[in-house]
C-alpha cells in the first residue's frame, strides 16, 4: 500500500469518506454495477450496423439499454488506457502514457475501487489489471482481484462493483492462424478498409477476427446469464465496453477511429431509471465520452463526491455534466517504438497532431509483426502491389491530420491542408494545445529525461511542481514540428536554452527540416556535447541525414553506452530509422548487448536491439550474449 506522505491530503480524504457515509447507510439502495470488458475490438457489432458481425448478445443488450455512438479510449492500447480508467486522470498527465511503464503514482490520486469500497461496495476484478504502474500500487485496492474474483463472495445485501475481462478478441488471438476450413466468417465476404491491400492473409485475419468477436459475444452472453441466475439483474447497472480499438494493422496503437473508438453499452434497470440518459431503452446516445469519464461517472451514479484531481466528466447520474465539445486521445511509446501523437475528436471531425512526423506510421514492432496481415501488407507494398492510399502507412507522417469521420469513416482523406477546413483545423489545434496545458502533459519531456528530472517524485507531482516551463516547452514543440526555413534562427536558439526539453525540440525541428537545416550543421555538432542523451540522439540523426555520417555515428555510439534503458531504446530507434548497417554501428550494438549479458523482452531497448540484429542477420552465438525470446 502506498505511503501517505502528506497529512493534509490524508485529512481531506477522511473528510471525503465522511461525506460518503450517508450513501453507505442506504445499503442495497445503491445499485450493483457490473462491467463487462472485452479487449482490442472496435464496434464490429450488429448493433453498430455491421451486418457481417455475429453479435446476438451485444445486440440484445443494446436493445435493452443505451448504445453510445461516440465512445473512445483515450489511448489506443491497453495499459495506458486502463491507467486512465483506474485513476480518472489522463495517463499522459501522470507520466504513464508509455506502454508498460511502472512509474510512481502520486499520493494525490486515489483509485476509484478504493472510493467505491469506502462507499460500501464489494469490489472484484476478474482478472486483468494492466494499469501501467508498479503492481504494489494496486495490490490492495480490490476486495478480490484474480481468476477467482466474483461478486458472489460479498456479504449478504452488500452492493457490488464487479469487472470481468474477456480475452477472446485480443490481438494475440491472430498470431495463430486458424485453418481456413474452421473459419465461420467467409474471408471472401470481408469488406476491407481502403488502406489494406486485398491479399489472402489480410482477408483471413479479418475473417478470423470476426470469429473472435463472435466468441467474445458468446462470453458476454454467459456473463449476463450468470447475472440473471444470481437474481441480481434488476438491481444491477451493466456496462459493456471494449478496452480500445483494434486489432488489424493501423487500428490498435494508432489514434484513429479504428484505434480509439469502442463499443459501449449501458443497461440500467427500471429500479434506477432516474439514472438513465435521455430516451427510452434501446436508444442511441451521441454524447462524446471517453475512458477518463468512467471513474467520475461511477461516483456520480452513487451520489458520491468527485475528487478534484479527476479530469473526466460524468455522463450519468446526478452529477452529470453538459455534453462536452471534444474528447482527447494520446499516443506515446508503443513497446520498443517511440512515437508521439495527440488527437482531438469532435462530433464529426478528428484532428491528429504528430510530434514525431519524421517517423513512418508502420515502424516495425515485434508484437504487431506477429500477425500475418501486418507482414502481408508490408510485403505487398514493398513489391509494388499497393496503391497510393495503401502505401501511406509506410511513409513518414504529416505534422497535422484532419478527417471528416462522417464522410470518410476510414480516415484516408487528410483535410489538414484544405483551405476550406482551416477554421476547423485551427479550432481543434487550439483545443489540443489548451488540453495539454491544462492536464500538464508530460509527453513533451522525452522518457529518459522525464525519469531523470522527476527523480524520486511521481511524475504527476513533478509536472505540477513549477520546476519546468511547460507552456514554453509545448510552444517549442508546436513550432519545431511545423517549422520552415524561416524558423532556423529560432530552432538554433532553442538548442542553447537552459531547459533540456526545449533543446530537444530545437534539435527535432532541425531533424524535420532535413536538408533545409544545413546552415545549422555547426549548431547540431555542438549539440552532440549536450548532457541530455535525448538531445544527442536527435542531433545525431539530423546530422546523419545531412550527410555528416561520422558525426552522427559518434553521437549514436555515445548514447548506446548510456545507463538508461530509455535512452538506449531511443538511439536504437534512430539507428534503425537511418538504416545504418555499418560495421562500426553493428559492433557498438553488439557491445551494448554484451554488456546486458542476456537480451530479454522485459526491456524495450533489448527488443529494439534484437530487431536490429535480426535485420542485420546477426546470430547471437559467439558474440558474448544470449537472448531469451
Amino acid at each position: 500500500m502506498r505511503m501517505i506522505k502528506d497529512n493534509l491530503v490524508f485529512l481531506s480524504w477522511l473528510l471525503l469518506s465522511a461525506a460518503i457515509l450517508p450513501s453507505v447507510a442506504q445499503g442495497q439502495d445503491l445499485p450493483n454495477i457490473l462491467w463487462i470488458v472485452s479487449e482490442d475490438n472496435s464496434p464490429l457489432a450488429g448493433a453498430y450496423g455491421d451486418d457481417f458481425a455475429t453479435t446476438p448478445n451485444m445486440d440484445k443488450l443494446a436493445g435493452e439499454g443505451y448504445l453510445y455512438t461516440h465512445a473512445h479510449a483515450n489511448a489506443p492500447v491497453c495499459a495506458p488506457a486502463r491507467n486512465t480508467i483506474i485513476t480518472g486522470v489522463y495517463a499522459n498527465s501522470g507520466g504513464n502514457q508509455h506502454m508498460r511503464s511502472t512509474y510512481e503514482v502520486s499520493d494525490v490520486i486515489r483509485f476509484f475501487p478504493e472510493l467505491l469500497r469506502e462507499a460500501g461496495y464489494y469490489t472484484t476484478n476478474n482478472a486483468k489489471e494492466d494499469y501501467n504502474m508498479a503492481g504494489e500500487h494496486t495490490r490492495s485496492i480490490w476486495d478480490e482481484s484474480g481468476g477467482e474474483a466474483h461478486y458472489e463472495n460479498r456479504e449478504r445485501g452488500q452492493p457490488f462493483f464487479a469487472v470481468f475481462n474477456g480475452h477472446q478478441s485480443h490481438e494475440g488471438t491472430l498470431h495463430t492462424k486458424k485453418p481456413a476450413g474452421e473459419l465461420r466468417h467467409d474471408p471472401g465476404q470481408v469488406t476491407l478498409p481502403p488502406y489494406h491491400p486485398d491479399t489472402p492473409a489480410i482477408r483471413h485475419d479479418w475473417a478470423q477476427y470476426y470469429d473472435n468477436v463472435e466468441d467474445m459475444d458468446t462470453w458476454i452472453g454467459a456473463r449476463l446469464k450468470e447475472l440473471e441466475e444470481s437474481g441480481e439483474a434488476e438491481n444491477t447497472i451493466v456496462f459493456y465496453y471494449g478496452d480500445h480499438g483494434g486489432v488489424l494493422p493501423r487500428s490498435k496503437r494508432y489514434v484513429y477511429e479504428t484505434g480509439t473508438r469502442v463499443p459501449f453499452i449501458v443497461r440500467i434497470p427500471e429500479k434506477y431509471k432516474h439514472l438513465r440518459p435521455d430516451g427510452e431503452p434501446g436508444s442511441q446516445v451521441d454524447r462524446l465520452i471517453s475512458f477518463v469519464d468512467l471513474a467520475p461517472t461511477l461516483l456520480s451514479l452513487i451520489d458520491a463526491p468527485i475528487p478534484e484531481f479527476m479530469q473526466g466528466q460524468p455522463f450519468l447520474g446526478n452529477l452529470k455534466t453538459p455534453d462536452p465539445e471534444y474528447a482527447f486521445m494520446f499516443r506515446g511509446r508503443m513497446d520498443e517504438r517511440y512515437d508521439m501523437s495527440r488527437a482531438v475528436r469532435g462530433s464529426r471531425y478528428r484532428y491528429i497532431r504528430n510530434y514525431m512526423p519524421y517517423r513512418i506510421y508502420g515502424q516495425r514492432l515485434d508484437y504487431l509483426w506477429r500477425a500475418p496481415s501486418t507482414r502481408s501488407w508490408e510485403e505487398t507494398c514493398r513489391s509494388g502491389g499497393c496503391n497510393e492510399v495503401q502505401n501511406i502507412f509506410w511513409n513518414t507522417k504529416p505534422a497535422e491530420e484532419l478527417y471528416d469521420t462522417e464522410n470518410d469513416p476510414w480516415e484516408v482523406n487528410n483535410l489538414a491542408g484544405d483551405p476550406a477546413y482551416k477554421p476547423v483545423l485551427e479550432s481543434m489545434r487550439q483545443a489540443n494545445r489548451q488540453w495539454m496545458v491544462n492536464i500538464r502533459d508530460s509527453g513533451f519531456i522525452p522518457e529518459a529525461e522525464l525519469s531523470d528530472r522527476s527523480g524520486n517524485s511521481p511524475v504527476y507531482d513533478f509536472m505540477r511542481s513549477g520546476k519546468l516551463p511547460l507552456e514554453s516547452i509545448i510552444d517549442a514543440a508546436e513550432m519545431a514540428t511545423l517549422a520552415t526555413t524561416a524558423d532556423l534562427p529560432a530552432l538554433e536558439a532553442f538548442l542553447k536554452s537552459d531547459d533540456s526539453a526545449i533543446r530537444y525540440w530545437g534539435a527535432t525541428g532541425l531533424l524535420i527540416l532535413d536538408e533545409q537545416a544545413k546552415p545549422a550543421t555547426a549548431a547540431l555538432k555542438e549539440a552532440l556535447n549536450d548532457p541530455s542523451p535525448n538531445v544527442v540522439v536527435v542531433a545525431s540523426e539530423a546530422l546523419y541525414r545531412l550527410g555528416e555520417t561520422e558525426a552522427g555515428r559518434a553521437g549514436f555510439k555515445q548514447v548506446l553506452k548510456a545507463s538508461s534503458h530509455s535512452a538506449r531504446n531511443h538511439v536504437l530507434n534512430a539507428i534503425d530509422s537511418v538504416d545504418d548497417e555499418s560495421d562500426e554501428i553493428q559492433t557498438a550494438v553488439i557491445s551494448m548487448a554484451r554488456q546486458a549479458g542476456t537480451l530479454t523482452r522485459q526491456h524495450y531497448d533489448h527488443r529494439a536491439a534484437k530487431l536490429l540484429l535480426d535485420k542485420w542477420g546477426i546470430e547471437t552465438a559467439g558474440h558474448g550474449f544470449e537472448t531469451e525470446w
